[in-house]
């Protein structure tokens, strides 16, 4: 099993650290942006709103990926 800090540096590590919801939606294997929106909504993936921008952490994808529980925005 991977520490988090060595999955943070081998997973995803293509994508820059803070991604938008077109990367996000390539990163979980090509979902619809709907489908993105609706996991950022939900709070299964935590996110910062810029405006009409969302910014989702590499770590936080990571996160959902691997069952840690995001907390509801």
């Amino acid at each position: 099993m991977l520490t988090s800090d060595e999955t943070y540096k081998t997973i995803f590590c293509e994508y820059p650290d803070v991604v938008n919801v077109k990367q996000l939606c390539k990163m979980l294997g090509g979902i619809g942006e709907k489908t993105g929106y609706r996991l950022l909504h939900s709070g299964k993936i935590r996110y910062i709103a810029i405006g009409r921008n969302y910014r989702i952490s590499k770590m936080d994808v990571i996160d959902y990926i691997t069952g840690v529980d995001a907390p509801v925005n």
